[in-house]
């Protein structure tokens, strides 16, 4: 889509970095350390030593640009904006440098200058017609702003960006029917049913005096489900008040959202380092523009970088209606760097002071459980249930996440409880089915039903490995061994060193008489054994198997005998 036009921005930057060659008075060192550091999307370090590097080469046009992309990563346009400027005027043409110069023209409101720059110099199609309108609106002229949009509507793939961001301008300036008109005769654009685009309309139809409408718009979008910011609006507009129009207020907005709006269309296809550069310079455009500073901290979680996107969620006002959102993340972000106690605090206290949120109560509930702390967790997920005043499809995962909490303290009849309920919200859910499934194999009770929503889940997830080990265990334990050998041989293709899938694999070849085999599985096994799957995996027993053999195990275990003549063909 979009990304085509843009993903050769990152790539050249990237490329010139190794392309230029760095004197070797002392900056090669530098350099080396900012390319590995860049490796690892670690911008502090890379800035650092890119900086380093242009001490002792500050005229390389690779180390400039790459220092450019360093700190616009970091979010420091303070310090992108003068090196960019520097590159510029050294005659190097470089697209990740203009996205740093035309925004600081665009802050400085020098619309007519970044026309005139825009003539011979660019970003690519779709950010430069889009801003170009947007610049014509800066200046004054809405109908040159206008043409400006349509003819980024004659590109190829571009016609929904180009109608949204009209619509936007249109209602900027006060002209709600044209912005409505726009938004109902695109009713097939993506973007506008993005959760912004709704809000956008909804404040649109507002103004027009089409407080129904609007409501009606809400309920066909998001349902019951609405985040605080959302109910809010629902409540002012039940209430009978105009809302006011606030996603765009004039042409720096408008270029803010731009970014925005490119960011949010590239996060699934494009690189997160790549599409992190368009949010940052969106929130330099616009500093509360919450939804694309929410982006970029999810941006740098997976980058790894999670002390930066803690950084970025704490920028969120404790006032903004996104504040629980900045603090689930954050919460996330603290928990993926190891931090798992005050991950915890912060959901904690998110749960005191808007104890109300069904989802921060399933958090804290997710958070306890991944720490195995189950007896917290079932509390947690027991005060998220409570909120909701009707059970719907989407609180499956609720009830599933409370069920395998139960299952793991050994409350067996709460935990069946619990994922039949999350079936019957979401009766084909193959991680429901597979669970209560397995859980009713291991139990050996309700086989038959057991096999049935194996299957079922097997048809839903063909390629999971875990769905299909149920699959070979619950033929395992029905005595039917030669068709639980392809179930499990499938499984250990798909999750090869898994140590359950390739016990359970032994077992399944112990069965049908093939104890060489059987014995190199459990071999297998206990070399992935690991500390996360010792529990599961019970290594002692596996060690057990390989001295006696599986019938001794289960004699030893008052467990029934395999129900086959297993004899030794292989001595």
């Amino acid at each position: 889509m979009a990304h085509r036009f843009f993903r050769s921005v990152a790539v050249s930057a990237l490329l010139a970095a190794f392309a230029v060659p760095v004197s070797a008075e002392g900056g090669a060192g530098s350099y080396l350390a900012a390319r590995q550091a860049s490796y690892g999307s670690d911008y502090a370090s890379s800035a650092r030593y890119y900086s380093e590097a242009l001490t002792k080469d500050p005229s390389n046009p690779a180390l400039l640009e790459n220092t450019v992309l360093a700190f616009l990563a970091l979010g420091q346009m303070d310090r992108a904006m003068p090196v960019a400027r520097k590159l510029d005027g050294d005659g190097f043409k470089s697209q990740i440098a203009e996205m740093v110069i035309t925004s600081g023209m665009v802050q400085d409101g020098q619309y007519s200058e970044l026309l005139t720059r825009m003539e011979t110099r660019g970003v690519g199609p779709l950010v430069d017609g889009l801003m170009k309108a947007w610049a014509h609106i800066g200046r004054g002229s809405m109908s040159e702003a206008v043409a400006a949009f349509d003819s980024v509507a004659t590109e190829p793939m571009l016609g929904g960006f180009s109608a949204y961001h009209k619509a936007l301008a249109m209602a900027s300036v006060g002209d709600f029917e044209g912005a409505q008109l726009i938004f109902d005769n695109s009713a097939e654009n993506g973007l506008q049913h993005t959760r912004r685009g709704v809000m956008a309309e909804v404040e649109v139809l507002s103004q027009l005096e089409r407080n129904e409408d609007a409501l009606a718009l809400l309920e066909d979008v998001f349902g019951g489900d609405l985040d605080p910011e959302l109910r809010q609006m629902q409540a002012d507009l039940r209430d009978g008040k105009q809302l006011a129009f606030t996603h765009i207020r004039g042409a720096q907005d408008g270029i803010a959202e731009v970014y925005y709006t490119i960011g949010s269309a590239l996060q699934a296809e494009a690189n997160a380092d790549y599409t992190l550069l368009y949010t940052r310079i969106s929130e330099f455009l616009r500093s509360d523009h919450i939804e694309a500073l929410l982006l970029s901290a999810e941006l740098l979680e997976q980058l790894g970088q999670f002390e930066l996107a803690s950084q970025a969620y704490r920028r969120v006002p404790a006032e903004h209606p996104s504040f629980h959102a900045a603090e689930m993340g954050r919460a996330e972000a603290l928990r993926e760097s190891g931090k798992v106690d005050a991950a915890i605090e912060v959901l904690e206290q998110l749960a005191r002071s808007q104890g109300t949120l069904p989802y921060v109560h399933s958090a804290l509930g997710d958070l306890h459980r991944q720490e195995r702390e189950f007896e917290r967790a079932v509390a947690a997920y027991d005060t998220a249930i409570e909120i909701f005043d009707t059970l719907e499809q989407q609180q499956w995962f609720l009830f599933y996440a409370r069920g395998i909490s139960h299952e793991r303290l050994e409350n067996w009849e709460k935990s069946e409880a619990d994922f039949r309920t999350a079936l019957e919200l979401n009766p084909e859910q193959p991680q429901v089915l597979n669970y209560l499934g397995y859980s009713l194999v291991e139990k050996q009770i309700k086989l038959d039903e057991a096999l049935d929503m194996i299957e079922r889940a097997v048809a839903a997830r063909p390629d999971s490995g875990y769905i299909v080990d149920s699959l070979g265990w619950v033929l395992f334990r029905l005595g039917r061994y030669d068709e639980a050998v392809i179930q499990m041989e499938r499984a250990a293709e798909l999750m090869p060193v898994d140590p359950v899938v390739n016990d359970h694999l032994g077992d399944s070849f112990w069965a049908v008489g093939r104890k060489l085999e059987a014995q190199f599985q459990w071999r297998r096994a206990l070399s992935f054994v690991d500390e996360e799957t010792a529990e599961e995996a019970k290594p002692d027993r596996i060690r057990r198997k390989l001295e006696v053999g599986l019938d001794q195990v289960l004699e030893e275990e008052g467990a029934a005998p395999l129900n086959v003549d297993n004899g030794s063909e292989e001595g």
